[in-house]
């Protein structure tokens, strides 16, 4: 193939070969490894924190959720950016194997989304130092491990065409999440304005709605970015649609009802 060549896939047997050698991409065993690993900090590091005084952190969860932030702008500028350059169609947008600059530009932005996603780990990590058991929930465990395990079979098989679209509206909601979470640890004169906590739930729930009925209409009109992969992006929202409505009507309108005067 040409340098600049191109090729379609509508799904590959093979591994994507411009990320086929890059870091973390390369190995199958970089996922198990590194699941493994975060499984176990999850079961085993609150048996050591608890033997502790919680950690506040602050200064470290400042300076990580803010490096995040501007992570995830990156990625979500550069994926507009690539994607609007390379006049992808947002409700079908075929695979295609190419070297072009443009394309390699929405390929690196993908990868730097699968890192993200291996950084945000440490979001687990400052919840168990912190000895805030209520958000080590099954649903950010789930969350977290599960994306990280998703986002690795993109980078490898797919990172172009339609996955761009749930990528760029993931790193969109990571900007205001952890835009929320740098601001909540600059103490009680910040803290006063974050009112618009629960609309992040809010947030979250609009994110997997969107992308659930944007993978329903690729299948019903025979989108061929990949019937397997697409369908599954469509399942695998289901339930975060579920956990996190329940999580919103337990949290928000439940308390909303008991502030109700009698």
């Amino acid at each position: 193939m040409a340098s600049l060549g191109i090729s379609f896939h509508p799904f590959p047997d093979q591994p994507d070969e411009r990320t086929r050698n890059w870091p973390l991409v390369d190995s199958f065993w970089t996922v198990p490894v590194l699941l493994a690993l975060y499984l176990l900090m999850v079961r085993y590091a609150p048996k050591w924190t608890t033997r502790h005084k919680p950690l506040q952190l602050r200064a470290p969860l400042f300076c990580h959720s803010l490096a995040m932030v501007f992570l995830n702008g990156y990625i979500c500028l550069e994926l507009y950016a690539a994607s609007r350059d390379l006049d992808y169609n947002f409700g079908c947008q075929p695979c295609r194997v190419s070297f072009d600059p443009h394309e390699m530009r929405l390929t690196k932005a993908f990868w730097w989304f699968y890192i993200s996603k291996i950084l945000e780990f440490a979001d687990t990590a400052f919840f168990i130092l912190r000895q805030k058991w209520s958000q080590l929930s099954f649903l950010h465990v789930y969350h977290h491990s599960t994306m990280f395990v998703f986002c690795w079979i993109l980078i490898k098989w797919m990172p172009t065409g339609s996955t761009y679209v749930p990528a760029m509206i993931n790193s969109f909601v990571h900007i205001v999440m952890y835009s929320y979470y740098a601001l909540s640890v600059l103490g009680p004169r910040v803290q006063k304005f974050l009112w618009w906590k629960r609309y992040l739930t809010g947030l979250q729930l609009v994110q997997f709605t969107i992308i659930f009925f944007w993978t329903l209409q690729m299948l019903i009109r025979g989108c061929e970015y990949g019937t397997w992969i697409t369908l599954s992006m469509g399942i695998y929202s289901l339930p975060f649609l579920f956990m996190f409505g329940k999580f919103y009507m337990q949290k928000y309108r439940v308390s909303a009802v008991a502030k109700k005067p009698i």
